[in-house]
């Protein structure tokens, strides 16, 4: 329940989601900061506590009774899932839903939520990582009458994540993989890197994002095999999205 994911301002790692300097909104005393972060975390916690108790149920019926598709979509950085990710939306009407973007958005929206989990975030310090779980399913329940399945970017990113992730919310699907050397994806990003301004895509920072992910992506693809389907990604976009194809329509 109270199993915590490391956050630190400058990229996104695990369930936490790394946000430059300035991007926080929290207000903190000289001599208080520390303590008004726990007071945070604990909030967190007990309101992770009443969610797990009291809403999961409460959450899983519409979620279950829908039978909609959840496909967990996994690559490296620079594998052209967020492209691939684009067509399916366009093609099967599903909602897109990435777990680093709802924890900005939370944040930058301003909820009691939002300000607790700024002023941890701008401190280095732990997101619990039920917070993300809540932000999927709320995300997954806000869009529920409109969509016609899920598709959850870049989650898990460990195996804990995915068993989480299915007895609080509902059992994945499938998963997409998109398979990419890192040769590849070091020059697609090196590539970005040129026009996007991105602090992180440089050669040094990408060896340290992609060591990360082959070390805890690695294990969710053997965990759930049965459920993966590898794709080469190293090709056209079409011919990618035509084996997208080919395992959405056999669901």
């Amino acid at each position: 329940m109270e199993h915590l994911v490391r956050s630190t301002v400058g990229k996104e790692e695990n369930n936490g989601v790394h946000f430059g300097p300035g991007t926080m909104s929290a207000v903190e005393n000289p001599g208080t900061g520390a303590c008004e972060s726990q007071m945070g975390v604990r909030m967190l916690v007990r309101m992770g506590r009443r969610s797990c108790f009291g809403e999961q149920e409460h959450r899983q019926t519409p979620l279950k009774e829908a039978k909609l598709p959840v496909i967990w979509v996994l690559g490296g950085p620079g594998s052209g899932k967020g492209t691939q990710c684009e067509r399916i939306v366009a093609k099967y009407g599903y909602t897109h839903l990435s777990s680093g973007d709802l924890l900005r958005a939370e944040v930058q929206g301003g909820s009691d939520r939002g300000k607790q989990l700024s002023a941890i975030m701008e401190k280095g310090e732990l997101v619990p990582k039920f917070v993300v779980l809540d932000l999927l399913a709320e995300g997954m329940l806000s869009k529920l009458n409109e969509s016609k399945g899920f598709l959850i970017d870049g989650y898990p990113r460990e195996v804990a994540q995915g068993q989480d992730f299915e007895a609080e919310i509902l059992p994945c699907t499938r998963i997409l993989y998109f398979d990419v050397s890192d040769g590849c994806m070091t020059e697609r990003l090196l590539n970005r890197g040129k026009s996007s301004g991105r602090v992180d895509d440089n050669e040094e920072t990408i060896k340290k994002r992609l060591n990360t992910f082959h070390e805890h992506s690695k294990p969710v693809i053997e965990a759930y095999k049965e459920k993966c389907v590898c794709i080469p990604a190293e090709r056209n976009p079409d011919d990618i999205f035509a084996d997208v194809s080919k395992a959405l329509d056999a669901l």
